[in-house]
């Protein structure tokens, strides 16, 4: 639910018509068409372009990390349409529709075994210039505004809602809402963070005999303290009233400690079977295993650990930019990687 909040906050209310109904009736599947090979940590330096058509926009690059891309019917896509501005100002933000010629969609396989993000090609693609959110060359603050919502929702309380794939690729349009409200031990993934899981590895180390181990016992209560904090920093943010502005990356950076803890934690109480893979095998379940080898990657996606540390020194503390070409310098006269 990224691309509805954006549209809203930027969109004419043609666009808003047009695009958030189907979102929110499920209709739709939407991915994020940000990072590239070369522009990940550093968005602003993508090199994505748009070349203006008449009434249309061709997009030749390369995104990558894309997350659902490969069930998606539109994209929330960045791309470079004026090369003589600043890097932060000749982007644009693009509702960008994915079944067309010139559109490849491959799949990264990660070390779980799953295919959670993919690669997407994009040769002489299509998209209308009425599909431009928030005008011309300022797509750099309406992506501001997904990253935001990205953030909040990654940085959340360690409690995922029940969901399902939007959009007629997800084939869960004809099933039943029962069928998504619980997730069996088959299928696997990655469990919600949060009092639930601290409680089964409580019973875990009772049962292997783990739970009087004073160094586990000082672990368990450091992790419980970390998800009242989370519990509690998502309270103020949503009260209002204390607000600083940077509430979304402190609960993604908790979320990405929040893996390792659990990890780290997990490990201890089971042992030699964290080396163990899959539903059927060890005390876990799996489980214990499934968290370990995910848990790089929170703190690398929706913005790296590094980052949402630079954000909130320099845009909340206030603290000095980090050294760099002067911010008028044209995209094209910058050095590239």
């Amino acid at each position: 639910m990224l691309a509805a909040p954006t549209i809203a906050a930027h969109g004419t209310q043609e666009q808003i018509d047009e695009f958030i109904p189907p979102i929110l009736e499920g209709a739709v599947g939407w991915c994020q068409l940000f990072s590239e090979p070369n522009a990940g940590s550093d968005l602003a330096s993508l090199q994505c372009r748009a070349e203006r058509d008449g009434d249309e926009w061709v997009i030749t690059g390369q995104k990558v990390w894309t997350s659902g891309g490969h069930v998606a019917d539109w994209g929330m896509l960045l791309a470079r349409t004026d090369p003589d501005a600043p890097k932060h100002k000749g982007i644009s933000w693009f509702a960008f529709p994915m079944d067309q010629p010139g559109v490849t969609v491959r799949p990264l396989r990660e070390m779980t075994g799953r295919a959670l993000f993919n690669e997407v090609f994009i040769d002489e693609a299509r998209v209308a210039d009425a599909n431009i959110i928030g005008g011309l060359n300022n797509g750099w603050a309406v992506a501001n505004t997904t990253l935001m919502v990205e953030r909040a929702s990654l940085g959340h309380a360690g409690r995922t809602p029940p969901s399902a794939v939007p959009g007629p690729k997800g084939k869960a349009l004809e099933r039943p809402v029962t069928d998504f409200l619980t997730k069996t031990s088959e299928e696997g993934g990655v469990p919600n963070l949060g009092p639930d899981l601290w409680w089964r590895y409580v019973e875990l180390a009772r049962k292997n005999g783990r739970i009087t181990d004073p160094v586990l016992r000082d672990e368990m209560i450091r992790l419980w303290s970390l998800i009242e904090v989370n519990r509690l920093s998502v309270a103020r943010a949503k009260a209002g009233g204390q607000r600083t502005g940077a509430e979304p990356n402190i609960g993604k950076l908790i979320m990405s400690e929040l893996f390792r803890q659990f990890r780290d934690v997990g490990n201890r109480i089971i042992g030699a079977d964290g080396m163990l893979w899959g539903s059927s095998e060890g005390q876990s379940g799996g489980m214990i295993p499934e968290i370990t080898c995910f848990s790089p990657a929170p703190a690398i996606y929706g913005g790296t650990d590094q980052i949402q540390r630079n954000i909130i020194g320099e845009r909340v503390l206030g603290l000095p930019r980090e050294p760099g070409p002067p911010k008028d310098t044209p995209f094209r006269d910058l050095p590239k990687n």
